[in-house]
């Protein structure tokens, strides 16, 4: 079996590829797809907008695909910035973190209870096959810490470890991730179709 892992992020890649490990599958990234367009994320969900990448990803190169759209969700700022994450206030993250550090002072907070979200979708071609959904609870401290994982996981604390998910090992984040939740119940998934 083949599956098109529909990203290019090399963070999300080395962890969605340790979790499917052992499988027996052929997975392949959108690198060996130069020529498809990339994907319309106009959703108001992280799973309508999964949906819509696997979909597209799928017609496009006839393999079977997984999408996923995740981001972080910050209760004080009203769930923001949510579906937008990866869009949010430019490309770098510390400029990121910075924004998010203005908007809780100017609602006159130190910080707030925040979760990551991961939803993903497997399709073929534009039926959707299977669903789920992973997410982990935290906090969102001011000063980032740790040198590991990516994107927001620097101001991400997760209170059972004591620590932000930039400051865990790569098995010990795999290990309570969003992403990895998800991933695990495909892992799942996938061992019924083999």
């Amino acid at each position: 079996m083949r599956l098109l892992v529909a990203t290019t992020n090399r963070g999300k890649l080395i962890e969605i590829r340790a979790v499917l490990a052992g499988l027996g599958i052929a997975i392949e990234s959108l690198d060996r797809y130069p020529e498809v367009t990339e994907a319309e994320e106009h959703g108001t969900t992280f799973a309508e907008n999964a949906r819509a990448k696997a979909t597209h990803y799928s017609h496009q190169t006839g393999q079977l695909a997984v999408a996923e759209d995740s981001g972080l969700e910050v209760d004080a700022l009203d769930g923001a910035p949510g579906v937008l994450s990866a869009r949010f206030n430019g490309h770098s993250y510390p400029d990121k973190f910075a924004e998010i550090n203005r908007q809780l002072s100017a609602k006159g907070v130190d910080g707030s209870a925040a979760r990551f979200v991961c939803a993903l979708a497997v399709a073929d071609d534009q039926q959707v096959l299977f669903e789920a959904t992973g997410v982990v609870e935290g906090a969102i401290i001011r000063e980032p810490a740790g040198a590991g994982g990516f994107g927001y996981d620097p101001i991400f604390f997760y209170p059972p470890y004591g620590r932000t998910l930039a400051e865990v090992s790569a098995e010990e984040k795999a290990a309570v991730s969003h992403r990895g939740q998800a991933f695990r119940e495909l892992r799942s998934y996938l061992q019924t179709r083999l």
